[in-house]
């Protein structure tokens, strides 16, 4: 998710991004209101005055979406938790903590801080509505907009399914009463799923009425069910690590190459003979790099013959090696977070062994068929 994004900002040490599809949403929201709703309910404004008037009012409520979110990642952080960034995209706002809440009211103090900030805002912006009522219409309608949309907003995010601000909050105090964060953390994703069915099926209602914006209802009950049942997963896929080792995941068996080695002939006496794509590249018992078939698909093949494998290779220093007794989650977490495919386990600077991600695919897959 968010494999192309742009950093606009640095708020609190958080590094703010946009996602291409936020732009889709920021057109739709401005020509919405600068286009229909203010030209419909203000006939007497000019269409200049409507459409400056769209464009400032989306512009503050992805700003609002970015307090939102902000409010969580403050809490977060205050929490101990790491918050990498914030991402703003087609349905509003993400921010990218690194870690589950370690308890349930950690979990419910996080999660609550986001709708509130909302109705906050909802708040403010109604009495600059008021304030600026005599002084300009304009800026007091586009603040009474907002106010509803900011009330809206937080409505929203407290239906208590999860992922949602309201699942979480759902899934904190089930986690409370049961002591089962995995137990919680399924109910809520039901809850979830269930919500996003039922705006799938009135979005359906309202496409077969003739009102197409009925579409929006079945796109966001879709995400919203991928990420109820996406939630669960990751839980699942956690406390199946949970107490996992590195040295439990780790295959000792790896082939290796050396960095003078042709890409030609990498291709040939290895890839295509030994049916692998990852090779550790040595220099004795010293490890060089990694060297994989996406490195060499990156290579234009008229190179191949000329080419080493010293010159497509990651080379050490850029490798992010993990210890014998790094912890699995943290593992998964540091392939997911950096899209890479593949780690070393090092320890004394010596190569232990190496761990893919289809290792631990494979290792989930194992204890989740065993009932472990």
């Amino acid at each position: 998710m968010f494999k192309h994004k742009w950093r606009v900002a640095r708020i609190f040490g958080i590094n703010i991004n946009i996602d291409p599809s936020w732009l889709i949403i920021f057109f739709l929201f401005t020509w919405s209101l600068g286009g229909q709703f203010f030209p419909a309910r203000y006939p007497e404004w000019p269409r200049s005055l409507a459409w400056l008037m769209g464009l400032l009012t989306s512009l503050l409520v992805f700003a609002s979406v970015l307090v939102h979110e902000l409010s969580h990642s403050l809490v977060a952080r205050q929490q101990g938790e790491k918050v990498n960034d914030i991402t703003l995209f087609l349905l509003g706002g993400v921010a990218q903590i690194n870690d589950e809440p370690k308890k349930p009211l950690r979990e419910f103090g996080m999660a609550i801080v986001g709708p509130l900030s909302s109705f906050v805002l909802a708040g403010l912006f109604f009495l600059l509505s008021v304030f600026l009522h005599r002084a300009s219409a304009p800026l007091s309608a586009a603040a009474l907009t907002l106010a509803v949309i900011n009330t809206g907003l937080g409505v929203f995010n407290l239906l208590p399914g999860f992922p949602m601000d309201g699942g979480r909050v759902l899934r904190s105090i089930l986690w409370q009463a049961t002591g089962d964060m995995r137990k919680a953390t399924r109910i809520a994703s039901a809850v979830g799923q269930g919500i996003a069915f039922l705006l799938m099926a009135l979005g359906f209602l309202q496409v077969l009425r003739g009102v197409f914006s009925g579409l929006w209802l079945v796109f966001i009950g879709w995400f919203l069910q991928s990420a109820a049942a996406h939630g669960y997963e990751q839980v699942v896929v956690r406390s199946v690590l949970q107490g996992v080792k590195a040295k439990d995941l780790m295959s000792k068996t790896f082939a290796t190459v050396p960095a003078s080695l042709t890409i030609q002939a990498l291709v040939d006496d290895f890839i295509l003979e030994r049916k692998d794509r990852v090779f550790m590249v040595m220099e004795g018992e010293e490890l060089r790099g990694i060297v994989c078939l996406e490195d060499v698909k990156a290579t234009p093949r008229q190179d191949w013959p000329r080419s080493r494998v010293r010159d497509i290779m990651t080379p050490k220093e850029r490798l992010e090696a993990v210890s014998p007794e790094t912890d699995g989650q943290l593992i998964l977490r540091s392939l997911a977070a950096k899209d890479i495919n593949q780690v070393p386990v090092m320890e004394s600077g010596r190569l232990e062994g190496i761990i893919c991600r289809t290792d631990l695919l494979r290792y989930i897959k194992l204890k989740t068929e065993l009932g472990l």
